[in-house]
């Protein structure tokens, strides 16, 4: 099976990532994270993500604020799938990492999700794996089972409240 790496800009980026974690472990990809500066490291950026298809992975998550060019960066070094997690991190309520995420040039291409939104992100590299692996694909399916059942449970608690 294919694993997800999961890159930071920093540290404090973690709170944001830790869905995108768990959301992986809970369908049970594995997944890598690290802290890599498109701007501090850049070699090392380039060392992990050039080898990344190499060492197993199957797609590249990348959460950054403000400038957040992790993304970009890592798209440059690599074919595989690379999704950009804008972080809310400066007084731009994350407007600035949104739109440094998605305004890629053409022939670099980096799946954008919202600003914070790492349980997509990490659902969006699993359908990627999905493709080719009916185990995360049955996965998915399971999920969306349960977060129907879970929505009708809410609607008829809803249902018995307002009939009260």
């Amino acid at each position: 099976m294919k694993k997800i790496a999961i890159l930071m800009g920093s540290d404090s980026d973690l709170p944001i990532v830790r869905p995108a974690i768990d959301t992986l472990k809970a369908l049970g990809i594995p997944c890598e994270a690290h802290v890599m500066s498109a701007h501090r490291t850049p070699e090392a950026v380039q060392v992990f993500t050039s080898s990344a298809r190499d060492n197993g992975f199957g797609a590249i998550i990348c959460a950054a604020g403000k400038a957040a060019h992790l993304a970009g960066a890592v798209a440059a070094q690599t074919t595989l799938p690379v999704i950009g997690i804008p972080v809310k991190s400066s007084t731009l309520d994350g407007l600035d990492a949104l739109l440094a995420t998605v305004q890629m040039p053409s022939g670099m291409p980096v799946a954008t999700v919202a600003i914070d939104g790492s349980e997509n992100a990490a659902l969006l590299a699993a359908q990627m794996l999905s493709i080719c692996d009916e185990d995360i694909a049955a996965a998915l399916n399971k999920r969306r089972i349960d977060m129907k059942a879970a929505i009708a449970k809410k609607d008829a608690n809803l249902q018995a409240l307002l009939a009260e």
